[in-house]
């Protein structure tokens, strides 16, 4: 695993976090749901772009 790669994992555990804390409040902000989720998906979709670019072919 690379470096970039490890950081976008941490990046995508964090938010992934956050995004529990949000959801255990008793009116969760759906704003700022939506913002977390959709930072989650470019992390995720990152890590999938490299992993796809380290694959040989």
């Amino acid at each position: 695993m690379t470096a970039r790669m490890f950081k976008l994992t941490q990046i995508h555990q964090r938010i992934d976090e956050r995004i529990r804390l949000e959801m255990r409040k008793l009116r969760p902000d759906w704003m700022e749901l939506t913002r977390l989720k959709r930072m989650k998906l470019r992390a995720k979709d990152a890590l999938y772009r490299l992993s796809q670019h380290r694959k040989p072919a």
